[in-house]
């Protein structure tokens, strides 16, 4: 598989898991109320479009993608960030891989940390993204279950052994 195949593969991934989350969440509608997992569910949702903004250098607008807090909007922002995603993701080729990514929060994460920051390349951004949504869609999950949900089966594995399913908003 090239690594262009399987970063394809990881955001059909990233794709399915955020819908079975949304699923979960629909089930037990009470819990959009907790604060806490709305913030997740937004945050990861913000993240996923900022870095599809930076990729095809597009103007961040911080406030446009920050202020969605409604369930509905922020579940069919989600949804069509995908189309918006995969379009990209089907121009890029081997060779951009490598090209370096101007990320708008590099400095302030250096000041941060005290210490000079390595600009990351194209295929560095494009890991980053669905591990970053991994790591969240965790603490949502756990955030449900604490409300009394039913967290999903999200695992990447998991969704190979369900035979790479198609989302299902």
């Amino acid at each position: 598989m090239s690594q262009l195949a399987f970063v394809r593969d990881l955001y059909r991934h990233m794709q399915w898991a955020d819908a079975e989350i949304w699923r979960a969440l629909a089930a037990k509608p009470e819990v959009l109320s907790d604060p806490q997992l709305l913030d997740l569910v937004r945050h990861i949702h913000s993240v996923q479009r900022s870095f599809l903004l930076m990729w095809t250098n597009t103007p961040l607008d911080q406030k446009d993608i920050d202020g969605q807090r409604e369930p509905d909007v922020l579940r069919e922002r989600a949804r069509s960030y995908y189309a918006e995603a995969d379009a990209f993701l089907t121009r890029v080729e081997p060779e951009m891989l490598s090209e370096i990514v101007v990320m708008p929060w590099l400095q302030h994460f250096a000041e941060r940390l005290g210490r000079p920051l390595q600009a990351p390349t194209l295929a560095d951004t494009l890991l980053q993204l669905p591990a970053h949504s991994t790591y969240h869609r965790g603490q949502a999950n756990l955030r449900l279950r604490e409300l009394g949900g039913e967290p999903p089966l999200v695992d990447y594995i998991a969704w190979v052994w369900f035979g790479r399913p198609e989302p299902h908003w």
